[in-house]
């Protein structure tokens, strides 16, 4: 059995860059939410609400990844001895499903507007909007530059996708102000729900099956065994195991039979599929047990066949 140590998360200057940028985001958002709230409730305008709500939970987001990060700075101990890695994708979960309720209350909220139609002052809308768009476009921008896992990764599409839907109001608020229709502003919210319903539906499904210990995005597991297959000296791979540990950290379980040789002639087989497996797969946590051709598996140990049937010897047993 071998296990290979799994890098850190993040290392501590990347993790004090991520902090200050997130530092940075949750103040400009909070302050943001404010003015949207205050400034939909003024120009009664269901868009800017709905950007509002889904600003404050773009800010409950941010505060997650902050906390995420913080938490996967923190190497293993005795009680996490994989460390603190999924605590990103947790946070990255909670940030989506939350996401999915607000789209869901928008929707339909937008639904009962377009039967009972109301006036919303458009030039409002679009002042307000304008100064998202910068502040969304800005906070984007430099979260894409710290976005190295799921939990950042879905802290950006949050603010990506405030980016677009505030541009949005701007536009509807345009329309309205040209045309006089109110709908335009409940139809508008229709959109930003769906937008937000498309961008947070991919990220439940991938922590969800990090989660779940599900096989990792885009890994295919008999490409996997053909390629320690053909490294020399392997018979076979069976019971094969491949899950993620966080994001970007992947771990592998199996069994390789091989040869019937000793220990010390097996440790360059070992070192070659672990080659294989961090070189084509980036999966640096392995945990692979040996088992010799024409033994079986008893009790957890190896043991010659022809030796089943005879008396106990410690000097004849093999333990791979």
């Amino acid at each position: 059995m071998h296990v290979h140590a799994a890098p850190a998360s993040l290392s501590g200057k990347a993790a004090d860059r991520t902090q200050s940028v997130l530092r940075f985001s949750l103040i400009a958002t909070l302050a943001y939410v404010a003015v949207t709230f205050i400034a939909g409730l003024r120009a009664h305008s269901l868009a800017l609400l709905s950007e509002s709500g889904h600003n404050v939970s773009d800010f409950l987001a941010l505060l997650l990844s902050f906390a995420a990060v913080y938490f996967q700075s923190r190497p293993a101990d005795d009680e996490r001895t994989f460390g603190y890695q999924r605590a990103g994708v947790l946070a990255a979960f909670i940030n989506a499903g939350t996401l999915i309720l607000i789209a869901v209350w928008i929707g339909v909220e937008a639904v009962h507007r377009l039967y009972a139609p109301v006036a919303v002052q458009p030039r409002l809308m679009m002042y307000v909007a304008a100064a998202g768009v910068v502040m969304n476009g800005v906070i984007a921008a430099l979260l894409w530059g710290v976005a190295r896992d799921v939990n950042l990764r879905s802290a950006f599409i949050h603010m990506a996708g405030d980016t677009l839907s505030t541009a949005a109001v701007i536009a509807g608020g345009a329309g309205i102000l040209f045309t006089g229709r109110n709908w335009i502003d409940p139809v508008l919210s229709l959109l930003i729900a769906a937008l937000i319903l498309w961008s947070s539906w991919g990220i439940v499904r991938e922590t969800l099956q990090i989660l779940l210990e599900g096989k990792p995005r885009g890994i295919d597991l008999n490409h996997i065994r053909d390629h320690m297959q053909a490294v020399s000296g392997v018979l076979n791979v069976h019971d094969l195991h491949i899950w993620s540990l966080g994001s970007h950290s992947r771990a592998l379980a199996c069994h390789v039979t091989i040869a019937d040789i000793p220990p010390s002639e097996s440790l360059c087989i070992l070192e070659n599929l672990n080659h294989v497996l961090k070189a084509h797969f980036n999966i640096c946590h392995t945990t692979i047990q040996f088992e010799h051709e024409n033994c079986t598996v008893t009790n957890g140990c190896v043991v010659p066949i022809e030796e089943m049937s005879a008396a106990p010897d410690p000097a004849h047993h093999h333990g791979h």
